[in-house]
């Protein structure tokens, strides 16, 4: 791919739904809620969240990891769970989102599950996002660290999400469209969030050299279009065994500990842990 990037044109609720409007703003600490984003599917982002939440939660944080997409939802289907209780009910008002919380016991980590097929996040209105964002905010004081996966794109759904999150990681790939858009997320995402820590994910590269050289290419169109320059957080190599462990619904760090795509979210979690 070419190493430049053209540039772009620029109430309250019932007590058992979401929580109650006009209450005070919630900070969280830096890196607390980490929204894991792309810019297309199928660079891997929900393998990458559930095995990031694997990897933090055996180093011994308290995990929430969090589904945000209603209509393509998958992180219960690559684990082989059946959920009572989802994301869906949350948005309808039916439970908060602490009583669709569920623990995954293999994972020592917990789930709020999206849910497939139920239709787009894109179809709520933007009050009700933001209510959620607060109510997600409020929630991770339970916890050392909440991963959002959030829907591939750069829709309005994602963009109210990501208020929620003070560190967001890019998972892009080495392929002209991935980078490009990519680097379409990180535009729109700086220019709504210019002190967002944004750092980028290379996964499935061929080595950590090709993933390193792939990173600058995405951070130099950055840094000359944008003047933002995201950090790398770490590079995933292509590793057959990801697609074993997703058809088996088995996570990666009990099935193949020692591989290579283990290693490697391992080590970004690592320095997440160590700031």
């Amino acid at each position: 791919m070419n190493s430049d990037f053209p540039p772009s044109p620029q109430g309250p609720s019932d007590p058992q739904g979401l929580s109650l409007a006009g209450r005070p703003a919630v900070s969280a600490k830096r890196g607390r809620i980490i929204a894991v984003a792309s810019g297309k599917g199928g660079v891997g982002k929900t393998f990458f969240s559930i095995t990031l939440s694997h990897a933090l939660a055996m180093r011994g944080e308290r995990v929430l990891l969090f589904d945000g997409d209603l209509g393509l939802a998958n992180v219960d289907i690559q684990l082989g769970l059946m959920p009572h209780y989802d994301l869906g009910s949350v948005i309808a008002g039916k439970l908060s989102l602490n009583q669709a919380s569920m623990h995954y016991e293999q994972g020592g980590f917990d789930i709020i599950a999206g849910r497939s097929g139920s239709g787009s996040l894109t179809n709520i209105p933007t009050s009700r996002l933001q209510i959620l964002s607060e109510d997600l905010l409020l929630m991770a004081a339970r916890y050392d660290r909440v991963i959002l996966d959030l829907v591939a794109g750069v829709e309005n759904s994602v963009r109210q999400l990501l208020h929620a999150a003070d560190t967001v990681l890019v998972v892009t790939r080495d392929e002209p469209t991935s980078l490009a858009d990519a680097y379409a997320f990180i535009k729109l995402t700086a220019l709504k969030r210019p002190n967002l820590d944004i750092r980028v994910i290379i996964n499935a590269s061929n080595s950590t050299r090709a993933g390193e050289r792939t990173y600058k290419t995405l951070c130099k169109a950055c840094h000359t279009f944008l003047k933002v320059s995201p950090s790398l957080a770490g590079i995933i190599r292509s590793d057959a065994r990801v697609s074993e462990t997703i058809r088996n619904q088995t996570p990666i760090l009990i099935r193949s500990p020692n591989s290579e795509a283990s290693l490697d979210i391992t080590a970004v979690a690592e320095r997440l842990i160590a700031g």
